[in-house]
């Protein structure tokens, strides 16, 4: 499951966007409290497998999304802006910045600048990794006076260049390291080296002009530069408004979505974007009993690909059978596809494809 945190100043609709992404009706009730949701990754594959199968449960993937109470904004006192532990988990940063203007809604700090609230942002994170980075370097030194390891040595070494980097204003997303040493960062959970996600919200008038353009609104909000960052992506919405459209019936929402000019709804390209800045794909299990989306970083060998199932079965890995997509969808069974020779065996290091749909031999 791919799990986002929510970040942002208070009033910036943060809370909104959670209720819109999670079906949620409570917001978090006060500084420091943390509230959970879960949302349904939509997806037509999914919905073209179950009228094939007509399967007893029908289950897609889905996305956790943690909302923490809005923190004063840094120009308002020197509190930190995040509860860091409720985050270190966290696959992805999604950062709600304040675009839309309201009298009844003043910005703690006066006035509507996303590209100042963006950096603010920035700096919090880098701030909070600095002293994590700080404290574990303490430490090596001690232990490296005691006993000689060459891999506490490399890891004494990346950590001097995180706190290089965090120095010069740096996020660690930004910083080039090897695959060796992600895994050695990885146990620290840094929250600037998390991908980040900018949810732009638009204000409602602007939504006819900019409609879901991440282009224009980072032009009309000053966000060009910071979208040109590694690991950043960003979605344009009106938080206020698609929330008002999840709640209509579907008839009703897609008219509403086409008078706005939007072809689909705020909460799936919130979605989509998130699988996208994070390299994620999905893969399918069908049968009459279920049929199934599970999600998995692009990339992702078969083998481990079924520990997404069950240990056991990523343990007791024997083969894959994987047939596309496209080729159940076009032959309309997995009989027809087997007699035209479209369903594969394949290994356990065999690299999963988005849209395969697998059926894992396993021994128990």
């Amino acid at each position: 499951m791919l799990r986002a945190a929510l970040i942002g100043f208070s009033s910036t609709g943060k809370t909104t966007l959670f209720q819109l992404m999670t079906s949620a009706h409570e917001a978090p009730r006060g500084r420091g409290d943390v509230t959970l949701g879960i949302s349904r990754v939509p997806d037509a594959r999914l919905d073209a497998l179950t009228a094939m199968y007509n399967p007893r449960k029908h289950v897609p993937a889905t996305v956790e999304f943690t909302d923490l109470a809005a923190a004063a904004h840094a120009a308002s006192g020197a509190q930190a802006l995040l509860d860091v532990a409720a985050y270190r988990n966290a696959d992805a940063l999604v950062h709600v910045v304040r675009a839309f203007r309201s009298p009844a809604v003043p910005h703690p700090s006066g006035t509507i600048d996303p590209a100042r609230d963006v950096q603010a942002m920035e700096a919090e994170l880098i701030l909070a990794d600095l002293g994590v980075a700080e404290r574990r370097l303490e430490r090596l030194e001690k232990d490296l006076k005691k006993t000689r390891s060459p891999e506490l040595e490399k890891e004494r070494d990346l950590l001097q260049r995180c706190r290089q980097a965090l120095e010069d204003g740096t996020p660690l997303r930004a910083l080039e390291i090897t695959s060796d040493d992600v895994r050695r960062l990885r146990g620290f959970q840094l929250l600037s080296a998390k991908p980040l996600l900018l949810v732009i919200n638009l204000d409602e008038a602007d939504v006819p002009a900019i409609g879901s353009s991440v282009e224009r609104a980072a032009d009309q909000t000053g966000l060009g530069g910071l979208l040109a960052h590694a690991a950043t992506g960003a979605v344009a919405l009106c938080a206020t408004i698609e929330l008002e459209i999840s709640r209509l019936e579907p008839a009703d929402a897609a008219a509403f979505l086409g008078d706005l000019g939007l072809t689909e709804s705020g909460l799936d390209r919130v979605i989509r974007a998130s699988y996208d800045l994070l390299g994620y794909i999905s893969f399918f299990t069908v049968g009459e009993d279920e049929c199934r989306a599970w999600s998995i970083a692009r990339g992702t060998s078969a083998q481990l690909a079924a520990g997404e199932i069950h240990s056991d079965i990523e343990r007791g890995f024997i083969r894959a059978e994987v047939v596309p997509y496209d080729a159940l969808v076009a032959r309309g069974s997995m009989h027809a596809c087997r007699e035209h020779g479209e369903v594969r065996l394949e290994g356990k290091d065999y690299v999963v494809q988005d849209g395969d749909i697998i059926n894992f031999r396993f021994a128990t």
